[in-house]
């Protein structure tokens, strides 16, 4: 396992980091802590979460997810890992979580309730890397900013990062900080894949210039990379199965963004180039994702532990020049195929 520092932080993790927003919906307790456990063993100390996991939300299990965590960690050294969570988003962002009634904000009442929250849940006295899971669009960065600042001097917090965020939204909060002495964003989280370049378009420069840790999430778009997700539409148990039979609009267009025709057949050609270099292509996407500068860690995530078999690998994988110029060509073929 290799290990690296995100952003300017101190913050020293492994290069794969166990994403687990399936804990406590699809693996139920058993499950999840054999996952933990396989990870943890093969090296990986970079654990991320957030209140309103696991996925989909409901305001039944939101919290679950920390609650399992932090049942496993409980027998564990704490400092030997880094742990990472998030606040939910604003109300007014992509859609309205289901804490607090629905009436979540990035401002001081918000960020102290959720951080709290997450605390006892975790069963820890800190939480390494505390993320803002999306923007709010109405509150001014420098409020929440000040709220997060407060944790981090209060010891509840170590870091503090960002996610789903654009590139003047990152940009504004950096100056803010510097500007105003609070502490910054060492990190953003986003999705980024090979069926998922957006990123590369423009904040990967702020990243690199301002060094800023991206971690990305679904770096075998939502398991599509893979390679399961077959043509036939036969995706029973699957994520994106699930999702196009779940009556939730939202549900079925993220299936439809992430396993619509044109991605299934990029992800085809991206498993073909895999075989020929002797990948698994889960092995493959991810170390794609690892083989930017600007990326420390990339998260991922499993409902079984004989998932993390292909996906530990990525963490040693270079992939050779050739590789990556056959990958580029079939972007270039299927331009952005999420959209």
């Amino acid at each position: 396992m290799k290990y690296n520092y995100i952003g300017k932080s101190g913050l020293r993790v492994s290069n794969i980091c166990m994403g687990t927003m399936t804990f406590g919906k699809k693996c139920d307790r058993k499950i999840s802590f054999e996952i933990l456990d396989k990870a943890y063993a093969n090296g990986v100390n970079f654990f991320d979460m957030a209140e309103v996991y696991p996925v989909p939300p409901t305001a039944e299990t939101y919290g679950v997810t920390e609650e399992i965590f932090g049942e496993w960690l409980a027998d564990k050294p704490r400092d030997s890992m880094i742990i990472a969570t998030k606040v939910a988003g604003a109300a007014n962002g992509w859609f309205v979580p289901p804490v607090r009634y629905g009436l979540t904000a990035i401002d001081a009442f918000h960020i102290t309730t959720a951080v709290e929250g997450s605390l006892r849940r975790l069963k820890t006295d800190y939480i390494d890397l505390y993320q803002i899971h999306w923007p709010d669009n109405v509150v001014p960065i420098e409020e929440s900013l000040e709220a997060l600042d407060q944790l981090v001097r209060s010891g509840k917090v170590r870091y503090i990062g960002t996610s789903n965020e654009n590139a003047y939204g990152l940009t504004k909060a950096l100056e803010t900080s510097r500007y105003r002495g609070f502490k910054r964003f060492e990190s953003i989280q986003n999705n980024f894949s090979m069926l998922n370049r957006r990123f590369l378009d423009e904040i990967a420069i702020v990243c690199q210039k301002e060094q800023v840790g991206l971690l990305p999430y679904s770096p075998l778009a939502g398991g599509v990379l893979s390679g399961k997700y077959t043509p036939d539409r036969q995706w029973d148990g699957f994520r994106f199965g699930d999702y196009l039979a779940n009556p939730d609009p939202r549900m079925k267009a993220q299936a439809g963004r992430f396993a619509n025709d044109r991605a299934l057949a990029a992800a085809q050609k991206y498993a073909a180039i895999a075989q020929k270099h002797g990948l698994a292509p889960a092995t493959m996407a991810a170390a794609w994702t690892l083989s930017f500068d600007f990326v420390p860690s990339t998260i991922v995530g499993a409902t079984n532990p004989s998932q993390l078999d292909d996906t530990l690998k990525a963490s040693e994988t270079v992939l050779s020049t050739e590789l990556l110029r056959e990958c580029d060509r079939v972007n270039q073929e299927i331009l952005y195929p999420m959209g």
